[in-house]
């Protein structure tokens, strides 16, 4: 019996997918639950399992094919069919016998089993030999004279050079590959050009000095993972933190617009830039204001693992109402993060460097670290946006704030 291996539902956000790789070929023994293929969408990397045991029938959409939601992509072969390609090789013997005799008595008919097989290995074409044996038959030392002939012949004579003008010629591995560009890179891309476009897109610096958030950390990230069953204390929580206090402040900075409206969100969904193997994702803490340190800091250490996996699901990339992306990971000092529409802001971490700064008349050396807040201007004032950037850095310079809710 057999049964139909479907593309899964694709959610309204998602028009269509690709075949990125099948796991399996025709004839080959699935059981139920195996990964029989993939599909690549603008978001995630979905696995299709087998619903039985049996074996894998026809392959109706092959790799690079785009398919619809609940599409036709194989079948399954169920029950006993697993014994049938095992018997069929054996059924199938005569006739290829049959088949294959004309073609050895030929074969023959120029030259020896054992020169032909001498000739095959050292990549000696067969015709080309002259056989001294009966009938003109090609034999072993026949093959053997010409593999001497031909391993002696670049000596005697090797290929003078062209007599033109000297040509320059770059050094080095000039090569090239080329490669088609994945849906979830192409779907970043449209996304990145559709919000340069259609935004008033602008970007306002600040720097906070890290001074009290590392000594906090430093004082309590081994006690902070013990008590939290081996969750780790980073950064990233403490700006989620901050952003999502500073987001209660300014509802305008987690609005967004709908045509001619705006959309004013009572909770705080936060992305969080994560890089892949694929390319950036950006999965969502739902109500981070409502997360405390340890469930944020849980969440993204499960969203980073989920991500080099491929294993990040569509609920978990959808959505969002505010963004933090960190460029300091990989030693950016500043940079301008473009906006996620419909999102009206995207706030920007660097990396920490020991600076001399001028604190109460005094040089001193501090850890400090640029912030950079890209945001939609047609709905954030400028005056919104430094104010909102100014919240997180005195957030931040002193986290006792963030206890006392001021």
């Amino acid at each position: 019996m057999a049964i139909e291996i479907k593309a899964p539902t694709f959610p309204e956000s998602v028009a269509d997918g690709t075949v990125a790789t099948w796991h399996k070929q025709p004839g080959d023994a699935v059981k139920r639950d195996d990964l029989i293929v993939d599909i690549e969408t603008d978001k995630v990397v979905l696995e299709v399992l087998a619903t039985a045991d049996g074996v894998l029938g026809a392959i109706v959409k092959n790799e690079g094919d785009t398919v619809l939601s609940d599409e036709v992509l194989g079948s399954i072969e169920a029950g006993g069919a697993a014994a049938a390609p095992a018997a069929a090789p054996a059924a199938s013997a005569p006739a290829e016998a049959a088949a294959a005799a004309p073609a050895a008595a030929d074969e023959d008919a120029i030259g020896a089993p054992a020169a032909r097989k001498l000739a095959e290995e050292n990549g000696i074409n067969l015709n080309s030999v002259k056989g001294t044996g009966k009938d003109g038959r090609v034999t072993k030392e026949d093959v053997v004279a010409a593999i001497e002939a031909k391993k002696s012949a670049p000596a005697a004579k090797p290929a003078a050079p062209a007599a033109a003008a000297p040509v320059v010629v770059a050094s080095g591995d000039r090569t090239e590959k080329r490669v088609p560009m994945t849906r979830l890179r192409a779907k970043v891309a449209e996304r990145l050009v559709e919000a340069q476009s259609n935004m008033a897109m602008l970007t306002t610096f600040n720097e906070v000095d890290m001074t009290e958030v590392m000594a906090l950390r430093s004082k309590y990230k081994d006690l902070f993972e013990k008590s939290h069953n081996g969750v780790r204390l980073g950064f990233m929580s403490f700006f989620v933190k901050a952003a999502t206090e500073a987001l209660k402040r300014f509802p305008a900075v987690n609005a967004s617009i709908d045509g001619s409206d705006i959309v004013y969100h009572g909770y705080a969904d936060v992305g969080v830039a994560v890089s892949s193997d694929r390319g950036l994702v950006v999965p969502v803490l739902r109500n981070a204001e409502q997360m405390s340190l340890a469930e944020i800091e849980g969440g993204i250490a499960t969203f980073g693992k989920k991500a080099r996996d491929g294993k990040l699901s569509m609920d978990e990339m959808t959505g969002g109402t505010f963004t933090i992306t960190n460029g300091g990971t990989f030693g950016s000092m500043m940079s301008t993060p473009i906006v996620n529409p419909p999102q009206a802001a995207i706030l920007g971490m660097h990396n920490i460097l020991q600076r001399p700064m001028a604190v109460n008349g005094q040089v001193v050396i501090r850890p400090m670290m640029y912030l950079a807040l890209s945001y939609d201007h047609r709905l954030i004032d400028g005056k919104e946006a430094v104010t909102f950037l100014v919240t997180i850095k005195n957030l931040l310079e002193d986290p006792a704030r963030l206890l006392l809710d001021i």
